[in-house]
């Protein structure tokens, strides 16, 4: 365990609850780890980042870090991260945002209007901390820093990555930053993956080493129906093993439980989740054992 980055603890055991997730998800069979949970902070070169940590109580895993969606950490990630964690990884979730505020920056999106004025400003504050590619990168090096010097976490493994909403785009600046470490990338509702700029996070396909996944959602498809293709193109190009797919009937959003509505209508979409986070559990039982 670290000490420097250990600034704070909180632990407990899951297992019940967990394994009814694994199970509900039609994932492959796996073993359900009970759960130790530990908020962290993380020395990074920006400042000190507040984290969530989660590994199972027994020995070395593979590491994961969650990169979260635009709302951050939150009840929701923490979920995602003790549920990753019981099928026998070790888990970071950061707080993104922590240059701007401590999380969580909004508790409960549900309450968030992405209509009212006075709500997206306040996203703005949050997000601009974060959006520089080179952000991003020196906070990769740091979360990932923190993993391997964790004793839960197997560092002859490599580390797998998963990102929602901005945490896609994320997810390729990390696998691109540390090819020799990242074995497994996953975006799910991935905004923004492919852009005319020269610093498009699609042009780093040549730099990654990783098994990648794109959970594409039906509506983002229907703004940029090109998206697919260019990336597509470009792993392919590299050389890079990628899956690709559009999730018919979903809106942005829809792997995560706490998304506020969307015209009325609920974002989330369980059994299509289940299926994404399925692909996940395939992905990383492939790439990381």
């Amino acid at each position: 365990m670290s000490n420097d980055n250990d600034l704070t603890r909180r632990a407990f055991v899951t297992g019940t609850a967990a394994a009814g997730l694994v199970a509900a998800s039609g994932a492959p069979a796996r073993a359900v780890h009970p759960v130790i949970e530990r908020d962290v902070h993380i020395k990074t070169r920006d400042g000190v980042c507040d984290a969530a940590y989660f590994h199972p109580r027994h020995g070395a895993h593979p590491g994961v870090l969650i990169w979260t969606d635009v709302f951050g950490l939150r009840p929701t990630f923490r979920a995602f991260g003790r549920r990753v964690a019981a099928l026998g990884y070790s888990v970071l979730v950061p707080n993104p945002f922590y240059r701007y505020a401590k999380a969580p920056v909004i508790a409960d999106p549900s309450t968030f209007d992405f209509n009212d004025p006075a709500d997206r400003r306040k996203l703005g504050l949050w997000t601009a901390s974060l959006y520089t590619p080179e952000a991003v990168e020196r906070d990769a090096e740091s979360y990932v820093g923190f993993l391997d010097r964790e004793a839960q976490v197997d560092t002859a493994k490599r580390i797998g990555t998963q990102g929602y909403c901005m945490g896609g785009p994320l997810v390729l600046r990390t696998a691109a930053r540390l090819p020799e470490r990242i074995g497994a990338g996953a975006s799910f509702h991935g905004g923004g993956l492919v852009t005319a700029a020269p610093d498009s996070p699609h042009l780093l396909a040549p730099k990654i080493k990783a098994r990648m996944y794109f959970a594409i959602a039906a509506s983002d498809d229907q703004r940029q129906p090109e998206a697919k293709e260019v990336l597509r193109k470009a792993f392919a190009a590299a050389g890079v093993a990628t899956e690709i797919e559009v999730y018919p009937g979903t809106i942005h959003g829809w792997c995560v439980p706490d998304m506020p509505l969307h015209d009325g209508k609920p974002i989330y979409n369980k059994p299509d989740a289940e299926r994404a986070w399925g692909k996940l559990v395939q992905l990383y039982a492939a790439a990381l054992a």
